[in-house]
């Protein structure tokens, strides 16, 4: 099959959970013979033609100029570039700021698009992006041969709203194998001694819930915010917490090295999330042995199960800190690593992946 892939900033992954999917996914396919494209920024740091075997085609991308805006333009760009191509099947990554142009996809070939999360729910968007949001869901939603959703909430939405059909492929991680007791020394905590929080900076991740709750503890617990903050909300939380010492704002941390054995070697380890699919820094933390706290939310229960502990408010946040240790509830931690093997592993997402696409072909 000849493949394109849509919708990133591009591979290999500098920036998040889709980018992180079209680089392994991308090299699957052409470890497994097929003929695969990406579509990277122009300004993407890795400005080679290939990677691991995959295409890398690289168009103007004016987001560092016009802000947002820009990627409705840079997707127009790849969309175009598409339609000179022949592709057999084109996999759009989110809808955002492509399915405007769904006109311009090119007919002969089998548009699938992986739906993201319900976008117009996020807090962080003004009240008319949120009518946007939900606009450029139902188009791509209608305008799509087909869809997958990345959790069963997800999938059952589309359904509830759309009447659509979707394919549940979930997000994948890979078994952290090798712990390294060296790398958290960098950080200047020490094993079983510290609580994690990592998220981007947006309300709807409700980092500040989680310290809000740390700081009514009264536990004095070194607890590392990892994430870039230097955003309007970010500095916000810095402003509101900075006074509290144990509270270290680290930044974006992009070493999946460091972030594994950080999760590993914490004791609590906090997921704020609360709109979206299946989250990918969800499935890492289990598969790096996390102990995991989760907001009280039907998209991380979907995943956890009964293998996590929820809070919905910062009392229980404090609560929580003050009774829970890690040590007491490692059966829970077992499961979700052997989750992360049967179900969540990208062998067999990208397996899944493969399938659904020869399907897909077929019936068109």
């Amino acid at each position: 099959m000849k493949v394109a892939i849509l919708g990133t900033r591009g591979v290999p992954n500098y920036y998040g959970g889709f980018e992180q999917f079209a680089e392994y996914f991308s090299v699957y396919l052409a470890d497994k013979g097929h003929e695969v494209y990406v579509y990277n920024s122009h300004n993407h740091p890795y400005q080679e033609k290939m990677f691991k075997g995959a295409h890398i085609i690289h168009k103007h991308d004016p987001e560092y100029k016009m802000g947002t805006f820009g990627q409705f333009i840079y997707d127009y760009n790849c969309i175009m570039d598409s339609r000179k191509r022949d592709f057999d099947i084109i996999l759009q990554l989110g809808y955002t700021s492509s399915s405007i142009w769904f006109f311009l996809l090119p007919k002969k070939s089998v548009i699938i698009s992986n739906m993201d999360g319900l976008e117009w729910k996020r807090s962080k968007y003004s009240a008319p992006v949120r009518q946007f949001l939900k606009f450029a869901e139902r188009l791509a939603a209608i305008s799509s041969d087909y869809l997958v959703a990345d959790s069963l909430g997800i999938q059952k939405s589309l359904k509830n709203r759309y009447n659509k059909e979707s394919e549940y492929i979930a997000y994948g991680a890979y078994p952290f194998e090798k712990p390294d007791e060296t790398v958290i020394k960098e950080y200047n905590v020490e094993k079983g001694n510290y609580n994690m929080v990592m998220a981007r900076f947006e309300p709807e991740n409700n980092i500040d819930m989680v310290l809000e709750g740390v700081v009514q503890s009264g536990n004095k617990t070194p607890i590392l915010v990892i994430g870039k903050h230097e955003t309007k909300y970010g500095a916000y939380l810095k402003n509101k917490f900075g006074a509290h010492s144990h509270i270290r704002f680290m930044g974006g941390i992009y070493n999946i090295n460091h972030l594994d054995n950080l999760r590993y070697y914490s004791n609590l380890y906090f997921h704020g999330h609360s709109v979206g699919g299946t989250n990918p820094s969800l499935l890492e933390a289990m598969a790096s042995k996390a102990f995991i706290i989760a907001n009280n939310n039907d998209f991380n229960k979907g995943v956890l199960k009964n293998n996590a502990f929820y809070f919905s408010n910062p009392q229980e946040v404090a609560n929580i800190v003050n009774t829970l240790k890690k040590s007491d509830n490692l059966q829970a931690i077992e499961n979700n690593y052997k989750a992360i093997i049967d179900d969540f592993n990208w062998e067999k997402i990208n397996g899944d992946y493969l399938h659904f696409f020869k399907k897909c072909l077929t019936k068109k």
